[in-house]
């Protein structure tokens, strides 16, 4: 919970800086150490609300946390609309939002989060420089839609404006992202899929699937319609009124003619579409497809010539944060920051905002696999310890470097939003 003006004598300058000198995160440990007694006392009855998607928010996380740090992480994990919904409209139902980086281009006006010190976050100056300057490399191309750092900075501590510099305070500390491509059954299609075409090929008719949430599923569908030659858009993440309906009007004559079994909203449906073979196709996240394959089944994330389309996490704090909850988040962002929940989803097939602390929380074949695209030389395991991948397998799309660096556009928010949105839902009611 949140404390009203309640302050505490403890300064959060003081507590960082006890936590600085013993790395301030007592991993694996199991209690907090560095921080003057009083803190570490009281933290022990600090409760935190954070809410996010499934992705991120998982059990495992707040059991680590109140082994490492000592207070409580209460996890609540809503579909993207949802958790954008509670975000704008519910300020005191949380502490912290778990979002996404076009999330953020939503709800950032509404002022119900709080810029973050960047001087506050230890590992800043580690983080990568897609968070950062927008550039992965100095030679990368940033790609179209809502890069996140375009949304990941404002002027001040109370600022409302994005700003495109590395202003000292960031609106989301950035926490996990990827390169979301298609997910199919080599098994079931058997000959190669090369093309974001390919998931309006009438070959899979009746067995292609497409995500129901409109900011996301939009995306998809423009990659495809670009890779078909059949729209030209100038910016893919801010379409015109003319382009949305071109692409709807593409996916719609689609639907009408059966091509998809179904739409999901959420990564259950995702999985059990796939792994039961109704749907041979489709838009999925990375772990859904470790979900699917961890049950034995043959499912491919599968590079495709046009690239990915990727998106960006981050932990935003609420504006009604203050006092002991307000050092408690900023210790556990520095936890999230500090390696061991990076390992945990990288394993996933996510990367952390910070690669080289994971690196510490991996085996050196494990981050040979996930990070930089080499062969595995033992089993590949999930984060609950089921067999993924046999000692052999080489990871879809291969390194780090190679899939980030492939990113053709970022899940976003256009101009258009409320337009997009009313023709998406005709597309789905038709």
């Amino acid at each position: 919970m949140t404390t009203g003006t309640g302050k505490t004598k403890i300064s959060r300058r003081s507590v960082l800086k006890g936590a600085a000198a013993t790395a301030g995160l007592a991993v694996g440990a199991g209690a907090v150490t560095g921080f003057p007694t009083v803190w570490a006392q009281n933290i022990k009855n600090v409760t935190l609300r954070q809410f996010g998607t499934g992705v991120s928010n998982l059990n495992e996380v707040a059991a680590k946390v109140k082994e490492d740090l000592g207070f409580t992480l209460e996890m609540t994990a809503l579909d993207s609309d949802s958790v954008t919904q509670r975000a704008a409209t519910q300020p005191k139902s949380f502490d912290i939002a778990d979002i996404e980086y076009w999330i953020c281009k939503k709800v950032w006006g509404a002022g119900n989060l709080q810029a973050m010190d960047t001087s506050k976050i230890k590992n800043y100056d580690k983080i990568v420089g897609t968070f950062r300057s927008g550039k992965l490399t100095p030679d990368s191309v940033i790609a179209q839609g809502t890069a996140p750092h375009t949304v990941g900075f404002v002027e001040g501590p109370g600022g409302k404006k994005f700003v495109d510099n590395e202003s000292g305070w960031m609106t989301l500390i950035p926490t996990i992202y990827n390169a979301d491509t298609l997910g199919i059954r080599p098994d079931l299609i058997g000959r190669p899929i090369e093309s974001w075409t390919e998931l309006l090929n009438p070959e899979f008719k009746g067995k292609a699937s497409i995500l129901d949430i409109s900011s996301i599923g939009i995306m998809d569908a423009a990659m495809v319609c670009e890779a078909m030659g059949e729209v030209q858009y100038g910016d893919k993440g801010n379409m015109t009124k003319e382009e949305i309906d071109k692409t709807m009007a593409i996916f719609t004559e689609a639907k009408k003619n059966g091509q998809f079994r179904a739409f999901w909203k959420s990564f259950d449906e995702s999985v059990n579409l796939m792994s039961s073979g109704e749907v041979v196709i489709q838009s999925m996240w990375s772990p859904a497809i470790t979900a699917v394959r961890s049950k034995g089944i043959p499912c491919v994330y599968q590079p495709l010539k046009e690239g990915y389309r990727s998106w960006g996490g981050g932990l935003g704090l609420s504006a009604n944060l203050s006092g002991i909850e307000l050092d408690a988040a900023y210790e556990y962002i520095n936890w999230y920051l500090s390696g061991w929940l990076g390992g945990f989803l990288m394993r996933q097939g996510y990367y952390s905002a910070v690669p080289e602390t994971s690196k510490n929380f991996m085996t050196e074949d494990e981050w040979g696999y996930w990070f930089e695209g080499k062969t595995a030389q033992k089993d590949i395991v999930n984060p609950q310890g089921k067999v993924m991948e046999k000692a052999g397998a080489v990871r879809d799309g291969g390194s780090f470097y190679d899939r980030m660096g492939a990113v053709a556009c970022w899940n976003a928010v256009m101009d258009e939003n409320k337009y997009m949105v009313r023709k998406w839902n005709e597309f789905i009611a038709a």
